[in-house]
């Protein structure tokens, strides 16, 4: 078995490699692991709408098809919110890549053991649901090699990223939903309301 992933260094890898995104993260440690990497407005941070990530995302692909879309979310979230795997199979967008963050347990509430600690496999899940290009990544090689497949985008991507248990500082990007929603509607060239 390999050494786990650092969270933070393999979310600041996947942004550095992947600088147009547009990235959806998921609540918790993905924001504030995306958030570290730098602010970009075209980073949308949700802030407790646990299992929002990937919904949220796939709807962005499809309405922005000339923009690769990057969902960063936790093991705990897609759990919660494993049916939209379903519909992200249905519309198979090719521009989506979907990165779930995998420590085996639920960080925001108290690191209690999460299914995938008890043997839950998301890419074979993810599989299951219709996502062919579904794969866990488990050495830095593998994180380069999903990135260098979620620039082309030529089909929907999921990776199961396997994560240790670091503790970083909470990196915090500002809390104001309606300030978060201007920013990222301006940087794709919208009006904002």
């Amino acid at each position: 078995m390999t050494d786990l992933l650092e969270r933070r260094s393999a979310v600041s890898t996947l942004l550095d490699r992947l600088p147009d995104a547009l990235v959806v993260t998921g609540l918790g440690s993905p924001t504030y692991d995306v958030y570290a990497a730098g602010q970009r407005d075209t980073n949308f941070y949700l802030w407790g709408a646990m299992g929002g990530a990937v919904p949220l995302a796939l709807g962005l692909a499809l309405a922005q098809s000339d923009r690769s879309v990057l969902a960063v979310t936790g093991d705990g979230e897609q759990l919660m919110g494993i049916g939209s795997l379903a519909s992200v199979a249905a519309c198979a967008p090719p521009n989506l890549t979907i990165v779930v963050l995998d420590n085996g347990h639920f960080g925001e509430t108290g690191m209690q053991a999460s299914h995938t600690s008890l043997g839950t496999d998301l890419a074979a899940v993810a599989r299951g649901f219709g996502i062919a290009r579904a794969r866990t990544v488990e050495t830095t090689e593998q994180l380069v090699e999903l990135t260098d497949v979620a620039a082309q985008r030529s089909g929907t991507t999921f990776a199961c990223v396997r994560v240790g248990l670091h503790e970083n500082a909470r990196a915090m990007p500002p809390r104001d939903g309606v300030a978060n929603k201007h920013s990222f509607r301006a940087a794709l060239g919208l009006t904002t309301f």
